[in-house]
């Protein structure tokens, strides 16, 4: 496949299009009023996966060396770009070169009512968060998780989250999606089957069926992996979709189907705790664990979820929960009181590194959350040395800094 450029006015950004026409990545820059002669330090650029799919990445630049992050937020892809542009033009003074000291300010803001509250905000900060520590990393010679702390691992144990690239989404579909995930040496997969069901629904009927369609895909998955797989564990994201009444009730449905993992059944706001607490007890007396947080806004956001001992699992996302360091922040708070930590990682190979790095100093890992086969694009974006999934394991990354680079500069070769 041939990519060629398409050209816009200058302000504007550039893409980057397929000979089909299909959007593979955009990118634009900021620099700010007062210097528009220097390179712009930040720029952000977006990555068109599936027609639901949009990677946002952000890259800082100092001129000799470069660090990305990776800022995907579903649906709101324009909202963070404009977000990271606003904080880089804030962060960065013309002529000022990337530092600890911009770290700190970031740690600061992330405290803020702007970042606090602000899932587009905390998601873009946490991207120019990330990139700050894979250039300076870099520019230290410095393989990312030897910044970040002493490495425990050096492979990374993972899981397979099928549910984006499932498509159609009919129980056949997943049941041969998970075997093929678990043909590649994955023991625990992860789905998402409850499309379309919502708590405020008042079509009692439609939302039935809307449950029934999802638990006969769950059945389908389990009734494959225990003629293939009997091992493997399964693990079911509700994506806040139930009532408290319809969640306690999934509690034994989902037993019955044996899962292991019972993730995000209700929204986690303060009305829904003492549900959620009665939900995990009950789980756990059916041998599974509860797991969510997976949009939660540093230590500060996670702390009343932990303190009201809501969840087995938590599980922070570098790309929302304020970046790397404040997901370590939150590894130690919630081994403090009694939680296990599992990064939450769905979407793009930016992402995926950070998780890695990030994941090789934690002190206790169940597990890292990977995308399964979304895209070729995870890897084919990638420098060859991001490493593949083997025996449902990672190894890290080699190499200063982040360890692999993506090719979405505007002057890259062509791909074929």
């Amino acid at each position: 496949m041939r990519l060629r450029h398409r050209q816009l006015p200058a302000g504007g950004t550039r893409s980057r299009v397929c000979a089909q026409g299909r959007l593979v990545w955009r990118e634009g820059g900021i620099m700010t009023s007062r210097d528009r002669s220097q390179r712009s330090i930040l720029r952000c650029h977006q990555v068109r996966v599936s027609e639901r799919t949009v990677w946002t990445f952000v890259e800082i630049n100092d001129g000799d060396f470069s660090g990305l992050g990776e800022a995907t937020l579903e649906g709101r892809s324009d909202e963070v770009e404009r977000a990271a542009r606003s904080l880089g033009e804030a962060l960065f003074e013309p002529g000022s070169r990337p530092s600890e000291s911009h770290l700190e300010r970031l740690a600061q803001w992330l405290l803020a009512d702007r970042c606090a509250h602000s899932l587009v905000n905390a998601t873009a900060l946490s991207a120019i968060e990330q990139a700050l520590h894979d250039l300076l990393a870099r520019r230290a010679g410095l393989a990312l998780h030897a910044r970040l702390g002493q490495a425990q691992r050096s492979r990374i144990p993972l899981y397979a989250n099928i549910n984006r690239g499932t498509v159609p989404r009919t129980p056949e579909r997943f049941a041969a999606r998970a075997l093929r995930a678990a043909g590649q040496g994955f023991n625990a997969i992860k789905m998402a089957p409850f499309d379309g069901v919502s708590p405020e629904a008042d079509d009692a009927p439609a939302q039935r069926a809307l449950v029934d369609a999802g638990l006969a895909r769950i059945a389908a998955v389990r009734a494959a992996l225990d003629a293939h797989f009997p091992d493997c564990d399964l693990m079911v994201d509700c994506h806040w979709r139930f009532n408290a009444a319809q969640a306690m009730q999934m509690t034994d449905e989902l037993a019955r189907l044996k899962v292991s993992w019972y993730e995000c059944p209700v929204a986690e706001i303060p009305e829904q705790f003492a549900t959620l607490r009665q939900i995990r007890s009950r789980a756990n007396d059916l041998g599974m664990q509860l797991a969510g947080a997976e949009t939660m806004i540093g230590v500060n956001g996670f702390l009343p979820l932990l303190k009201a001992g809501l969840y087995d699992v938590v599980m922070p996302d570098v790309k929302h929960a304020g970046g790397l360091t404040e997901v370590l922040r939150i590894a130690e708070t919630a081994a403090a009181h009694g939680a296990a930590c599992s990064p939450h990682n769905p979407t793009g190979p930016i992402c995926h590194a950070h998780s890695l790095h990030v994941s090789a100093v934690f002190n206790d890992l169940p597990a890292l959350e990977v995308q399964f086969e979304e895209s070729d694009l995870f890897f084919a974006l990638a420098d060859p040395d991001l490493p593949r999934f083997e025996a449902g394991m990672s190894a890290l990354p080699s190499g200063p800094g982040l360890g692999t680079r993506c090719h979405i500069d505007p002057v890259a070769a062509q791909e074929d």
